[in-house]
């Protein structure tokens, strides 16, 4: 499966591991648990780790500028994690489509990744 989702911490931090290229039939899947989570958890924060990621189609995008604009508010921290250089450009380009604070680190630095999260 292209998107693979683990909660964390009670379900405050959600961790998604991407793979492959995402069409718009995966977002039928992870948005319902998304929100889930968000009923259940209020502000989450996620981990966005791209490094399996070669991008989307058409569908996928469109989906997933519905999901950024519906859950402007619903993303406390988001911290992406990849090992291309187009995946650190994303940290930048997803910072209008979102109220939370966005970090981008290398795979390397995951862990820090996840200590960046779970800070107070």
């Amino acid at each position: 499966m292209p998107i693979q989702m683990n909660e964390e911490n009670g379900g405050k931090v959600l961790v998604l591991h991407l793979s492959g290229r995402l069409v718009k039939a995966h977002y039928e899947h992870f948005v319902p648990e998304f929100e889930r989570l968000v009923r259940q958890n209020g502000k989450l924060r996620v981990l966005f780790d791209m490094a399996d990621l070669h991008g989307w189609d058409a569908g996928a995008t469109w989906e997933d500028i519905k999901f950024d604009i519906k859950h402007f508010a619903d993303i406390e921290r988001l911290a992406m994690v990849g090992d291309k250089k187009w995946q650190h450009g994303m940290a930048t380009f997803f910072k209008p489509f979102t109220k939370a604070t966005i970090r981008y680190f290398d795979h390397a630095a995951a862990t820090e990744a996840r200590k960046w999260l779970e800070e107070a």
